[in-house]
């Protein structure tokens, strides 16, 4: 069970941070079920998200292309380039991904596939940015509690489902690779995770008139779980008459809650909105 990440940490004295919610890898098998997940081969631009002291880092880069490893911890550089300066398909860029312009890392590059094992506290803010900002990339395989990851792939009726599930399930393909423990890290968090997989669609997976009224509405839905959508949709802004004419138009029925409709019922609604808001 136990890989290179437990040595490291001691060969270089490293010191976990609890301010940026340092959690690495201890279990070989969690790393092989991540790379076979992820699909990574040969024809590969890799970019790794955290790569903490590059434990899967070292597993990916004999199978792929190239790997860009993003890591914000300055005290951590030093032993990564220590610990993977071997491999010249490898490159380490100290920033902070919430800030970096990952078209400017991607390039001209056509099979692009991101891996993250990120902090809890940072994963929806990651998982938002790669996907509304255009970026060219094939996947994004990462490590996230499980909590997140079950909101992630639900369905209408769930309580899990909501706003991120409609945001991801809009621009990917979900699926769970696995269940991870709290014994597979060092140290142990409080919670299981799960490795899941985001397959990019080549265009979303519904047609919407308006992309940022499309996520306004699904926002305001899911805002106040227990309101009726008419309630929920109400500071839109749409006078009580045309409100009222986009639920018809668009066949459904006002008493519903956000968490009943899906993906394809969003879209339909958000054009009906659209249509009436543009008079």
């Amino acid at each position: 069970m136990d890989n290179k990440t437990r040595e490291i940490v001691e060969k270089h004295k490293f010191k976990f941070s609890k301010s940026l919610g340092q959690n690495f890898l201890i279990d070989d098998t969690v790393l092989d079920d991540i790379i076979v997940g992820s699909g990574i081969n040969e024809d590969d631009f890799v970019i790794e998200i955290g790569p903490g002291v590059g434990t899967l880092t070292r597993v990916m880069l004999p199978r792929a292309k190239k790997v860009t490893a993003i890591e914000l911890d300055s005290d951590l550089i030093p032993i990564l380039i220590e610990e993977l300066n071997e491999f010249p398909n490898f490159q380490l860029i100290h920033n902070d991904a919430l800030k970096v312009d990952f078209n400017e890392i991607i390039g001209d590059e056509e099979s692009v596939k991101l891996v993250a094992n990120l902090p809890y506290y940072v994963t929806t803010p990651i998982i938002v940015r790669l996907l509304t900002k255009g970026y060219n990339f094939k996947s994004l395989t990462i490590m996230i509690q499980k909590e997140v990851a079950e909101r992630i792939d639900s369905e209408p009726n769930c309580k899990e489902y909501g706003s991120l599930s409609v945001l991801v399930q809009y621009h990917c393909n979900t699926k769970i690779v696995r269940k991870v423990s709290p014994t597979s890290f060092l140290p142990r968090p409080k919670v299981d995770s799960i490795v899941i997989r985001l397959d990019k669609l080549d265009k979303p997976r519904v047609e919407v008139e308006d992309e940022k009224l499309f996520f306004k509405v699904v926002r305001a839905s899911f805002n106040m779980r227990r309101k009726t959508l008419w309630n929920a949709l109400k500071p839109l802004g749409l006078s009580k008459e045309d409100l009222e004419s986009a639920f018809i138009e668009s066949g459904i029925d006002q008493k519903r809650r956000g968490e009943t409709l899906s993906l394809e019922e969003f879209a339909t609604l958000a054009n009906s909105v659209y249509k009436f808001s543009i008079k």
